[in-house]
């Protein structure tokens, strides 16, 4: 068995749960079976059972507005990964960005083609900022690529009813594989000399977020939520990445405005690497996700696996990682009905966020316990070793077919 991968992300280059997907579900594979892996980057890696190759951008200068370069030059990458030759048995997809390089595959090498819907285009309306009308392009690959593979898999219950809901597809062909957790990497640690270089006092207790600075994230409303938590305890948020240059100069004006009005709000930009995000975890006192569009939320199960309770919105697949009262709390979110990607009452839903914080924050057993339970729970179902055992029976299963 040679399963072809195809991504956007791979390390070094890694900036959201997709690439964190692939780097541990590529690296139990590859002690199962033959793993060719093909992203966007410069990478380089040829072991055993593992192989990789970035493929860079654009060599060509484009006169394109810059927006729609982001479309051109994921389709140019999909071709160059089948103009390199394609031995595997089956090619498996990861984001929009790599769609067409597996209608190419299936097309022309006449393998099994599945993709892992990490998110929906329609259900991420905000994109458009980012990609001008290169997002009617990534919604058109996206409902292309859906019908006519082979298989897909949802990373939640949650996701395959919207995959179900937006697109033409018997139910049959859609499976749910959760995402997962390496609990060695991702475990209590004391690390204190990790932190205090960000300026965190470890004396005082923080609040933690960590992700992209995106609408998706719902960074902005627990920024907003910051004015309604207790004056006792730090608030750290590691964002960066930001979609477009407007969204990151709001994030930015509103965080220095804070930081005059409360102590301990402190803002860390850039990427941080494993060992430093588990001891950001380790030694938080609750971690926050306040998405509002979420299919699976794996920042919450790295919390979990470091022992840190959760305070999350109650949306997509995060109920069936965080539970409620046990693991962490999560908060409702009132979407609006016309326009479902933003809370109905913005204002409430950051108090909401606030109050929950505030509760936990109080209570110190509480958040011991769930901490606790939130590391049984991560190790017990959110494994890698067993979420890529069943990816790859699930491979096998699509060849014997074919």
């Amino acid at each position: 068995m040679k399963a072809l991968l195809l991504t956007n992300e791979y390390p070094p280059h890694i900036y959201g749960g997709a690439g964190i997907h692939i780097e541990y579900l590529s690296r139990e594979l590859a002690k199962l079976c033959q793993v060719d892996i093909r992203c966007f980057g410069d990478q380089k890696i040829n072991e055993k059972s593992l192989t990789v190759t970035g493929y860079g951008p654009m060599r060509d200068k484009a006169s394109a507005p810059q927006k729609l370069t982001i479309a051109f030059d994921a389709v140019q990458r999909c071709l160059d990964f089948n103009k390199t030759l394609v031995d595997a048995d089956i090619v498996h997809c990861h984001t929009w960005y790599t769609h067409f390089g597996g209608i190419l595959a299936k097309l022309n090498y006449s393998i099994p083609f599945v993709l892992t819907s990490h998110s929906l285009e329609p259900l991420r309306p905000w994109k458009r900022e980012q990609l001008g009308g290169g997002y009617d392009f990534s919604c058109w690959v996206e409902k292309t690529a859906i019908e006519m593979a082979d298989a897909v898999i949802a990373v939640s219950k949650d996701a395959k009813k919207d995959i179900l809901r937006f697109f033409t597809i018997p139910e049959e062909k859609v499976h749910v594989i959760y995402n997962g957790i390496d609990p060695d990497e991702y475990r209590p640690v004391k690390a204190p000399e990790k932190l205090t270089p960000y300026g965190i006092d470890l004396k005082q207790p923080y609040v933690l977020f960590l992700g992209r600075i995106t609408k998706q994230k719902g960074i902005t409303y627990l920024i907003e939520a910051i004015s309604h938590m207790n004056p006792d305890f730090q608030v750290v948020l590691c964002a960066g990445a930001p979609d477009t240059k407007e969204l990151a100069d709001q994030v930015h004006s509103r965080i220095t405005q804070l930081q005059k009005e409360r102590k301990g709000v402190i803002w860390i930009q850039e990427m941080l690497p494993t060992n430093v995000k588990a001891a950001l975890f380790s030694h938080a006192a609750l971690f926050c996700c306040p998405s509002i569009y979420e299919p699976f939320g794996i920042i919450n199960l790295e919390a979990m696996a470091c022992e840190t309770p959760v305070v999350a919105s109650a949306v997509g697949g995060i109920p069936e990682v965080v539970e409620d009262g046990k693991t962490g709390v999560l908060v409702s979110l009132k979407q609006k009905k016309t326009s479902p990607f933003e809370p109905l009452d913005p204002k409430k839903f950051s108090k909401d966020l606030a109050q929950a914080i505030n509760r936990l924050m109080d209570n110190g057993p509480l958040r011991l316990k769930m901490g606790k339970a939130g590391r049984k729970r991560a190790i017990q179902i959110f494994s890698w070793k067993a979420i890529a055992k069943k990816t790859f029976d699930f491979y096998q299963s699509l060849v014997k077919k074919s």
